[in-house]
């Protein structure tokens, strides 16, 4: 059930079988020339809506306007300082701890969103938090590299264009080329999303993909990263809950 799909009566009810809330992460930024700039969140909310369903459990209204200022050259990215998200992100989580949720699980969709919500947690009283990327687990990680090996890179991923294909559209490009394969070096360098500044970064990401290869991206992988993603994340959560 989604929080702003329910009335208050039903978040009560729910409240007296359950004390766990999923709460979905993205951003709102460039995903190259394939993808849609709303990737990130359309991927977290359509992920925790399903785990949702298979854990019988309450999902708020995923968090779309993040940070993201590496990519603020490309037109469509809408980015926030990190200290307001992780103002936002805090009053938030003191807010569902206000009302009962002992367990709140966040569902993040963005690599940028990690760094100021693990900011915040420690100082959330009344709630346990637990915070997990859906490409976290084996059972996803295991498709991404069938699929794409080397080629799912790091921005604009072939997995996370193929979720929003499945969900949404297939945008086409037939000229594009695959771009230039990352070094072992650069990931771990870059990891969390630390880039330069929007004009070095364009620069030297010029069609905004960073190492990944989009147009290896399908609707049927969608589906398929959608259930894996759904059902890893549905056991973790319900460990969650019993922890």
């Amino acid at each position: 059930m989604r929080l702003d799909l329910a009335t208050w009566k039903e978040v009560d009810a729910y409240l007296e079988k359950s004390k766990g809330i999923i709460l979905p992460t993205g951003s709102t930024e460039q995903h190259g020339p394939v993808g849609l700039i709303g990737t990130d969140r359309i991927c977290a909310q359509a992920i925790a809506d399903r785990v949702g369903e298979k854990a019988e459990a309450l999902v708020c209204t995923a968090l779309g306007y993040t940070p993201t200022p590496f990519n603020m050259s490309f037109p469509g990215t809408l980015s926030l300082k990190k200290e307001t998200f992780a103002t936002v992100v805090e009053e938030l989580l003191a807010g569902l701890a206000h009302h009962g949720f002992d367990r709140i699980y966040i569902l993040n969709g963005h690599g940028a969103n990690l760094e100021p919500i693990r900011s915040v947690v420690p100082k959330i009283n009344g709630a346990e938090i637990r915070l997990k990327s859906w490409w976290d687990f084996d059972e996803v990680n295991a498709i991404r590299t069938e699929l794409y090996g080397d080629w799912e890179g790091m921005h604009a991923t072939p997995s996370e264009v193929a979720i929003t294909q499945a969900l949404h559209r297939v945008v086409e490009d037939p000229k594009l080329q695959a771009p230039e394969k990352l070094t072992a070096d650069f990931i771990k360098a870059h990891a969390g999303d630390k880039h330069g500044p929007p004009i070095e970064h364009r620069a030297q990401f010029p069609d905004g993909r960073v190492g990944s290869h989009s147009s290896l991206a399908k609707p049927e992988h969608g589906q398929r990263l959608l259930t894996a993603a759904s059902n890893a994340i549905a056991g973790d959560y319900l460990a969650f809950l019993a922890s």
